[in-house]
This record gives C-alpha cells, structure tokens and sequence, in this order.
C-alpha cells in the first residue's frame, strides 16, 4: 500500500477535526456574543434581527484570533482518534514515524495559516467593518467623530450647545499642530473661530498655545494660553482609531501612509501588522506543541485530561503572548521581539520535546 495514500488521511482526517471544532466554536461564539447584542439592543431597538445580524458579522474576526487555539485543540483530538483506534501503530509500520507524522501536521497547518490570512481575514475585517458601521449607529457618542483624511485629523464635538469642528494637520505626542478650531452654535451660526500652532490634548481640558480668536470673522484677539473644553483627550482619540480588526491589507497599508504623514504613531498598526505575519507559524507552532504533549504523555488518559492539558497550554500561551505584547505597545521591548519572542520560546519547548519523540 502506498504511503502517501496515509499522508492523506492524516491530512484529510486533520482538516475535518479542524473544521469540526471550528464550527463548535463558531456556535459558542455566536451564542455568548448574541447575549451582549441584545442586552446592547434592549433599550435602543425592539428589531430582533439586529442582533442576530451584528452577532454574524462580528463572530468570523473572533474565530480568526482565536484559530491558533482550535488548531491546538484539534491536534489532540487527531492524536486520541489515532491512538485509539490504533492508527498510529499502522502508519509507524508503514514508515511514518512520530516526526514525520508532526511534520505533515506542521506543513497543513502552515498552509492553512496563508490562506486564513490571505482570504479569511479580509472576508472577516470586511464584515467587522459593517458590524462597526451599524453599531455606531445606535451608540450615544454619535455626537462625537474623529476621522484621519489627507487634509489632516479632522473632529467633530459638542460643548455645551456648541457645535466644534477641529482640524490638525499633525500629532505630535499629546500635541496636536497647526490647529483650526470653527465653533459654532446649536443654530449652526458661525460663533468664533481658534487658530493655533499647537494645542495639548493630555486631558479634555485643552491648552491652546499662542491662541488667535476671530469672533464673527471681525474682532480678533491674542491669548498667550487659553483652556478650551473637549469629550477628547489623547486617550479617546488614539482608541477611535485602534479598530484595526475592521481594515484589510491594503487599508492597512494605506492607513500607516496617512499616520506617517500626520505624525500619528504607527506603533498599533506595526504590532497589528507583525500579528498577521506571524500567524501562519503560530498555528504552526501550536501543531508541534500541541502533537509533542499528546506523544509525551501515557495513552491511557481520558479524553477529559487531554482537553484540560489543552485548555491549560491555551491560558498560558495567551498570557505569555498578552504580556509579551503589552511590552512592545509600551515600547519596553520592540515590536518584531514582542510578537515574535513567545514563538520562539514554544518552538524551542517544541524542539526539546521532539527528543526522542520517535521512541513513543
């Protein structure tokens, strides 16, 4: 019989437990996500399929950050459906040992990873584009917008009965630069207009530097310094900008241009963009982990202590990559070391634990 006719059930039979524990999750998302849309809905809309709706289209980003884990999972699952029916023994006598075996497992999952991140996280930042969009609709900040365009940060806030329209050419730390400031009233009457070549957005309290005053475009004054009162500090500017998961590559691409030439840190999108690179040998790694623990234990565990091993690895795989990441956003270590140094830990915890892996 030949051999590579076992490469394919290794592979077909992996890609089905895969897809199948992908579903289970997609079901497990859908539901506790759908509660926290309806009790968002609750007092806003009585329309049903609103939340159903928004459940949709946010559940296919939360299953893509989650995959690495499914694939650890599914590895396990693979393992026991082997070695109980005693297939692991069959493929070794026909010259597929426990590296070879883990290898073909690595290269699927390797390949799976290109294509998720090729296909599936366009299709899914699309939707959670719409999932946004819709939402905004209904939040109680809709007074309140900040968009970046190639005139600039542009933003729109409400004060007491009037109407701000800012535009900043650039940001600079807690700074914005070369500031134009249009109030107007609830009627929409033009009240003064604030020019200023910088501003400090540390907190909603602005300070304006150097301020020049129009008032109904004839009387102008000269302020050294004056407090003008925002919804807006730097905190809640740089967070309406952090809904990365909602734009594709080239959105991406083009969004880091236009922050570049604002001035605005880039810092969120390069960690975001080093995620996405890193992910086809993340999945990868968790294959190999995920394979090593299941051939370096006995087999006579039931299928709860496999599950326990696996949900056990997944907390802490997370947390080492949460805090790894935490310290490249503070810029305690860089970018490229905080994303890919939790890798390189597993994979060498990996590579100790392929000696004598054969010998299982």
């Amino acid at each position: 019989m030949n051999i590579k006719i076992y490469q394919k059930l290794i592979i077909s039979t992996f890609l089905k437990i895969m897809l199948i524990i992908s579903l289970i999750f997609f079901s497990l998302i859908f539901i506790l996500n759908i509660f926290e849309e309806v009790n968002f809905f609750k007092e806003i809309d009585n329309n049903p399929f609103k939340p159903i709706l928004l459940t949709f289209l946010n559940t296919p980003y939360i299953l893509y950050e989650i995959f690495p884990f499914i694939v650890l999972i599914s590895t396990q699952f693979l393992f026991i459906k082997l070695i109980e029916n005693n297939e692991l023994y069959l493929l070794k006598s026909y010259g597929l040992n426990n590296s070879k075996i883990l290898f073909i497992l690595s290269i699927v999952s390797f390949f799976v990873g290109i294509f998720l991140i090729l296909f599936f996280y366009n299709f899914s930042s699309k939707l959670k584009f719409l999932y946004f969009d819709i939402k905004n609709e209904f939040t109680k900040d809709n007074k309140y917008l900040a968009v970046i365009t190639e005139n600039g940060i542009w933003i729109k806030d409400e004060v007491n009965n009037n109407i701000n329209l800012i535009n900043a050419q650039r940001i600079d730390k807690n700074y914005l630069l070369e500031v134009n400031i249009t109030q107007l009233d609830k009627n929409f009457d033009l009240s003064k207009i604030i020019i200023a070549e910088k501003v400090d957005i540390g907190t909603t309290s602005w300070k304006v530097k150097n301020a020049t005053t129009k008032i109904n475009n004839f009387e102008t004054t000269f302020n050294q310094e004056i407090i003008f009162k925002s919804n807006f500090d730097i905190t809640k500017i740089n967070s309406l900008f952090d809904n990365l998961s909602s734009l594709t590559f080239l959105q991406l691409s083009e969004l880091e241009k236009e922050y570049q030439e604002l001035g605005y840190s880039t810092l969120e999108l390069k960690l975001h963009n080093q995620k996405i690179i890193s992910y086809p040998f993340f999945i990868t790694i968790m294959t190999l982990f995920s394979g090593i623990i299941m051939l370096n234990i006995k087999f006579n565990r039931s299928k709860i202590f496999y599950l326990i091993i696996g949900i056990l690895s997944s907390v802490l795989i997370y947390y080492v990559n949460y805090f790894s990441g935490i310290l490249g956003e503070n810029e305690k270590v860089p970018i490229s070391i905080s994303i890919w140094m939790p890798l390189f830990i597993f994979g060498v915890i990996s590579s100790i634990g392929m000696v004598k892996i054969n010998e299982k």
